[in-house]
């Protein structure tokens, strides 16, 4: 077992343990991001548990990407700090947030067109032989084993190069390639972003997969409908304040779209972030 793979089951070991103790997988406490004089995000206080979908909404200019860019290691938060499994923890790169156990799933996908699905899969973590060749025979079963455990039928020949795939598909091949790292959170902005009633369906699918297997997934998401289907909880930016978040049955579109477009509950009161829950 090397190195990186010890970290990774030592991780596993410890989100299994914060799920079966009902903790947190990911808690933002008081974070704030501050650009000079501008202020982006403003004392974040919200719990992520394992195994469930979280669906992080606003409007646009809401806070959203500055929030997952600070939780994925891109930009460290200005103030406050980030607990991962109950401990606190500094993400000064991608690569730290990644090998903790995080993966973000971004609209451009990050993958290469060029490329075929297993190769795009199991880049920058390459299956080698004992003669320090690619061990293609290795690297395509493990690849076929993670789509077929995530369920992806849609893609009959994982040769086939990634832009040839279908937007629902590319989404499902950059999900899988999380999952093979072993992520314990994966943070999806708008996957089902103009993509057609298949292929969403395939998308929400593939989240609900996610979660049924222990894994936690932060969803941003303009598409309330999409929301509604596939999230346990929900949580509502409005200019950088985290204005509400609870159980996904405390809230519908019209409630929702309210907090969203004024940062106030629908009956007029004013709301402050929420203290993380304990």
């Amino acid at each position: 077992m090397t190195g990186n793979d010890e970290v990774r089951s030592a991780t596993a070991d410890r989100a299994s343990s914060a799920a079966a103790n009902g903790g947190p997988l990911l808690r933002l406490q008081d974070i704030g991001k501050n650009f000079g004089p501008v202020r982006a995000l403003t004392d974040i206080n919200l719990d992520i548990p394992p195994g469930q979908v979280t669906a992080l909404v606003g409007d646009n200019g809401a806070g959203k990407s500055t929030m997952i860019k600070t939780i994925s290691g891109i930009w460290e938060p200005s103030h406050g700090q980030i607990f991962w499994l109950g401990k606190p923890v500094h993400f000064h790169s991608p690569r730290d947030a990644t090998d903790a156990g995080i993966a973000t799933v971004y609209q451009d996908l990050a993958l290469c067109d060029n490329l075929d699905i297993v190769q795009n899969m199991l880049l920058g973590h390459e299956v080698l032989t004992a003669a320090r060749l690619l061990d293609e025979i290795t690297m395509e079963k493990t690849a076929k084993r993670t789509l077929s455990d995530l369920r992806v039928t849609t893609v009959r020949n994982i040769r086939q190069p990634v832009g040839s795939l279908s937007g629902g598909q590319r989404q499902a091949v950059a999900v899988a390639k999380a999952v093979m790292l072993d992520a314990k959170l994966v943070i999806m902005d708008e996957p089902t972003a103009a993509l057609g009633v298949s292929q969403t369906a395939l998308v929400l699918d593939l989240i609900k997969r996610l979660a049924s297997r222990g894994i936690a997934v932060l969803l941003i998401s303009h598409n309330l409908t999409d929301v509604f289907q596939v999230a346990d909880r929900v949580a509502v930016l409005y200019l950088g304040r985290l204005v509400s978040a609870g159980p996904v049955a405390n809230y519908d579109t019209n409630s929702t779209v309210t907090w969203m477009t004024t940062g106030s509950a629908p009956n007029g009161h004013v709301a402050t972030s929420e203290r993380p829950e304990g």
